[in-house]
């Protein structure tokens, strides 16, 4: 059928069953917006920035495993989007977002909002287009949903010119899409894997280092079988968390610069490592020269170019983490046996005696950790967790009890302030039935406060529990270790009054300051049917622990601060 570029953006989005979008429009892409006001295919929900845009589209991906998307227009909207860009990128998040840009005769000019929005977002995209033709675009965008969502996924960049927008062409949306340039290998090598099986059944102290990889590929339940029928102790990274379900005995905990002592001490003291879709990022492996040195490893990735890349590998396997592990529990059953490293785990359910992830509580002051663990305790499974970057962000991975993948949705690889507010709104509109709280900080959250505004009008009930210390929390405790104390722009002692703000907005606020006030807050705002903060005054010098100084050894935890 002969359609418009913007009629045709419209249809491929029908046809790969989106059912929201979220996105701010502008003058490059009003031809796209005149026909999302046509269409009743999806949900369009306006945010009142582009980053939140994207990072909506990014907390709709991790919560759901589907490909999240975004509309921005050009120039000032999509440098907006950057971020969220990278975000999604540094964390493997599948999102096509689709940009306007200035007609195809004005590229190169300076027109007005024009930027080389293909040129920036390069770096931080798995793929983009430039689109220059409407014959091109039903191709174009099959390929990107592909992209994005096949292999390692990531986000995928198309930019459409306002003048191909309006360009009318034939539109044949392809079934399938074959790539002679892109071929990602599902399937892992039976040698390697046969291999990897041989030395499992040598090792006296393996250990299991799962990574995002794992909540990628939908391989939680794989994964947790083979631990089972191996007895493998298991660490999990910040981007894992919930892969293996706190109640697991299997479960050491989350490993890395706020890890806890035992899954730390596993992954130093190990004979044979077995990574399950990690990518050895510098906050796990501390420094390199004394990461698991005395280890043998086995890296399981769908994208070839991360193994290896950081840590020299034994027994590299290229494959879908998923098949690749359904591919070893046979073997595993046949040539493991679990009681074979009983002693091993027994010498870590020591070091976790010895060293337990602990504070000490007060009932004079809030501590951030008891306000995490009393959210784990009232709801559990039940809510779908989201941060933003800090101290608060640690907290939440150390304390609460995650039992599920994708219950956990948090900023790991950029490390973006304002990531939790956006997130939560994306979860809670994938997960309608879901209570989604986000964790954040005073810093973090007023970094994309105008969201309220798009959570209000939408009627999206996130609960967002700021554990307010008054200051740049991470920042500052960086600044108590290692500079002496010189708190360098970092006390945030001025800030406006939160609960005056959320309703401001149209929301509900809540100011605590004590346990049974907390208690009654969040029994409030679960029960309000909107969006809400709970402004948490928490224990302005409470420090994240353990931690492993940057550059530092894992073995060489920091696990307290004394004056």
């Amino acid at each position: 059928m002969e359609l418009s570029g913007s009629q045709m953006v419209i249809e491929a989005l029908r046809k790969e069953n989106v059912s929201v979008v979220f996105g701010y429009p502008g003058g490059a892409i009003m031809n796209v917006y005149d026909e999302v006001y046509k269409q009743n295919h999806f949900k369009h929900i306006l945010t009142r920035h582009e980053q939140a845009g994207i990072h909506a589209a990014d907390g709709y991906a991790r919560a759901t495993g589907e490909v999240g998307v975004a509309f921005v227009t050009s120039g000032p909207g999509f440098t907006n989007a950057v971020t969220g860009l990278a975000t999604a990128y540094m964390d493997s998040i599948p999102l096509v977002v689709i940009s306007g840009q200035v007609p195809i005769s004005m590229i190169g000019t300076d027109a007005f909002q024009e930027i080389d929005a293909v040129g920036i977002s390069r770096p931080c995209v798995k793929h983009n287009y430039l689109v220059k033709d409407a014959k091109d675009l039903s191709r174009i965008l099959k390929e990107a949903f592909y992209i994005a969502r096949s292999g390692r996924p990531g986000p995928v960049h198309v930019d459409i010119p306002k003048d191909v927008t309006a360009q009318i062409a034939h539109f044949s949306y392809p079934s399938e899409i074959k790539m002679q340039t892109y071929k990602p290998t599902y399937k892992g090598n039976p040698r390697q894997i046969k291999k990897a099986i041989e030395a499992i059944a040598a090792a006296k102290r393996p250990v299991l280092y799962i990574g995002g990889g794992a909540i990628n590929s939908n391989a939680a339940n794989e994964v947790r079988e083979f631990a089972h029928i191996c007895g493998i102790p298991a660490d999990e990274t910040l981007m894992a968390r919930g892969v293996m379900g706190d109640e697991n005995p299997l479960l050491l905990g989350m490993l890395g610069m706020h890890g806890c002592y035992c899954a730390n001490m596993a992954m130093s003291e190990a004979d044979l490592m077995i990574a399950f879709g990690p990518r050895f990022d510098d906050r796990v492996t501390g420094k390199l020269s004394e990461f698991a040195k005395h280890a043998k490893i086995i890296h399981v990735d769908i994208d070839p170019s991360s193994i290896g890349k950081i840590v020299p590998i034994d027994y590299p396997i290229v494959g879908d983490l998923k098949n690749v592990v359904e591919a070893m529990i046979p073997l595993a059953k046949e040539q493991i046996q679990a009681d074979k490293y009983k002693p091993w785990r027994e010498l870590l359910k020591r070091y976790n005696e010895i060293h337990p992830l602990r504070y000490e509580d007060s009932n004079d002051v809030i501590k951030p950790q008891w306000a995490i663990e009393r959210v784990g305790e009232l709801l559990g499974d039940k809510a779908v967790i989201c941060t933003d970057v800090g101290q608060h962000q640690m907290w939440a991975a150390q304390f609460y009890p995650f039992s599920y993948p994708r219950q956990w949705l948090s900023s790991g690889g950029l490390g973006t302030m304002g990531y939790g507010l956006p997130a939560a709104m994306g979860a809670k509109v994938a997960l309608p039935n879901k209570t989604v709280i986000n964790f954040t900080g005073d810093g973090s959250i007023l970094m994309n406060i105008q969201e309220l505004m798009t959570a209000v009008e939408n009627k999206i009930a996130v609960i967002n529990i700021i554990l307010n210390n008054q200051f740049l929390g991470m920042v500052r405790q960086w600044q108590t270790f290692f500079y002496n104390k010189r708190y360098s722009s970092t006390d945030l002692s001025v800030q406006p009054d939160f609960v005056k703000l959320v309703e401001s907005f149209g929301g509900r606020g809540f100011r605590v300051k004590t346990k049974a006030e907390f208690d009654q807050a969040l029994s409030d705002a679960m029960q309000s049917g909107c969006v809400c903060m709970i402004d948490v005054q928490v224990d302005r010098f409470e420090n994240v622990l353990p931690m492993v100084p940057a550059g530092g050894t894992l073995y060489n935890m920091m696990l307290e601060y004394k004056e």
